[in-house]
């Protein structure tokens, strides 16, 4: 039974080793992406949908037919 509280004991100092670990490298900047803002200038921009403008298109149409018939 003892082994277990040791094995714990163990298992529980890795896992705070580990993480401040994690901490440490996180705020000296390791996970820091410095590659993507250089070459995002030459990816293609996406067309975003102005959903008023398309809202007002569909409304535009509606009234069109209503009208038409």
């Amino acid at each position: 039974m003892s082994v277990i509280y040791v094995l714990l004991a163990i298992s529980i100092t890795v896992a705070i080793i580990f993480f401040i670990a994690f901490v440490f490298s996180v705020k000296s900047g390791q996970y820091d992406d410095t590659y993507t803002p250089s070459v995002r200038m030459l990816f293609e921009d996406e067309v975003v949908k102005d959903k008023d403008k398309s809202n007002l298109n569909k409304k535009e149409i509606k009234q069109t037919k209503s009208t038409n018939q």
